[in-house]
C-alpha cells in the first residue's frame, strides 16, 4: 500500500495484523462499535471487534529515506505478552522487495518506544543484538528515553517487565553504537518531514508530518490507537501513560486537521489504514 503526498512516496510496510485486538480500548465494546457505522467494514470485525494492524512506514522524500516505527521484531522474548512473543515474520524480506534496503535508511523515526514500535532497529547477528539501519540517525523522544530507561526487569507489572526488555535488545544497542539523537518536542527532521509532540500515549510521544509540493500527511503513532477514537476521543488505553493527556492530544489534534486536506495515516489502523479526517456532528470520522 502506497501514497504520494507532493514528491513524497509513503509505503505501508505490514508485520502483523490482528483481526480481533478489542483490549487496546476496553470500552470499545461490540455494543459500542457497532453504533459506529463508517468502522464497518475496514476497521472492525462483523462482530464488533476492534482490529489492529501492526505496521513501519517508509517515507521516501527527494533528499532522504526514513522508516517510522520498527514494529516488533523477530525472535524477541515478549512472555508473558504471548501475541508479540517470538515472531518469525518477513518484514525484512518485504522491506527488500519494495526496494528499501536497511542499509539506505537515513533515519528512523520513533514515535514512542513500545514494544510494537522499536523492534526492528536491532536485528540478531548470532548472540548479539545490533543496529538494523547501521548508517541510519536514530531519532526517539528524549522524555520517553528517560522514562523507559527506568523500566526493570523485577518490576511488578507485566508490560514494565518486557519494557526492560525492549530497552536491552533494540535501544540500548542503538544508544552503544551511537546512532540514537533525543529529541524532545517540535523537530525539524529533513526537508519535507518533521516530529510533532504528541504526549499522552507516553511521555515524549510525537507524531510524523510530511509535507511536500502543497501537500501534507500525518503518521499518528499511537495518540490514537483505532480509529473509533475519531468519533469519541475520550475512549482511552490501559497502554497510555496519562489518559487525561491523551484524551487532551486528541482533542486538540482532532481539531487542528478535521476539514484539511492533510492526509491521516493511522499506525495501527487496519485495512485502507489512511483518509481524510471530517467532522461529523459533535464527532469525527475518517473518509477513506
Amino acid at each position: 500500500m502506497k501514497w504520494k503526498v507532493g514528491d513524497t512516496t509513503i509505503t505501508k510496510l505490514e508485520e502483523i495484523v490482528y483481526p480481533e485486538f478489542s483490549d487496546v480500548i476496553p470500552a470499545a465494546t461490540p455494543d459500542v462499535v457497532k453504533k459506529v457505522k463508517w468502522l464497518f467494514p475496514h476497521f472492525v470485525t462483523p462482530e464488533g471487534h476492534l482490529s489492529l494492524s501492526i505496521h513501519s512506514l517508509i517515507v521516501d522524500t527527494p533528499g532522504a529515506t526514513l522508516i517510522v516505527d520498527t514494529c516488533i521484531g523477530n525472535e524477541r522474548d515478549r512472555n508473558p505478552f504471548e501475541v508479540m512473543h517470538m515472531l518469525s515474520t518477513s518484514y525484512m524480506e518485504d522491506m527488500i522487495a519494495a526496494g528499501y534496503h536497511p542499509d539506505g535508511v537515513d533515519y528512523v523515526l520513533c514515535t514512542h518506544l513500545h514494544l510494537d514500535h522499536v523492534g526492528w532497529n536491532t536485528k540478531k547477528v548470532g548472540d548479539k543484538w545490533v543496529p538494523t539501519f547501521p548508517n541510519a540517525s536514530y531519532l526517539m523522544g528524549k522524555k520517553d528515553l528517560d522514562f523507559w530507561g527506568k523500566a526493570s526487569p523485577n518490576a511488578e507489572e507485566d508490560f514494565m517487565k518486557i519494557q526492560a526488555k525492549v530497552f536491552e535488545d533494540s535501544l540500548q544497542p542503538i544508544l552503544d553504537a551511537g546512532l540514537a539523537k533525543p529529541v524532545d518536542g517540535a523537530t525539524q527532521v529533513c526537508d519535507g518531514v518533521r516530529l510533532i509532540p504528541t504526549p499522552g500515549h507516553s511521555p515524549g510521544h510525537v507524531s510524523v508530518i510530511i509535507e511536500s509540493a502543497g501537500e501534507s500527511a500525518m503518521i499518528t503513532g499511537d495518540f490514537i490507537h483505532h480509529p473509533i477514537q475519531f468519533n469519541d476521543p475520550g475512549l482511552v488505553s490501559p497502554f497510555d501513560v496519562d489518559n487525561e493527556m491523551a484524551v487532551a492530544t486528541r482533542r486538540r489534534i482532532f481539531g487542528e486537521y478535521a476539514d484539511t486536506p492533510t492526509l491521516i495515516i493511522g499506525t495501527h489502523f487496519a485495512g485502507p489504514t489512511a483518509g481524510k479526517l471530517v467532522r461529523d456532528g459533535d464527532a469525527y470520522r475518517l473518509d477513506v
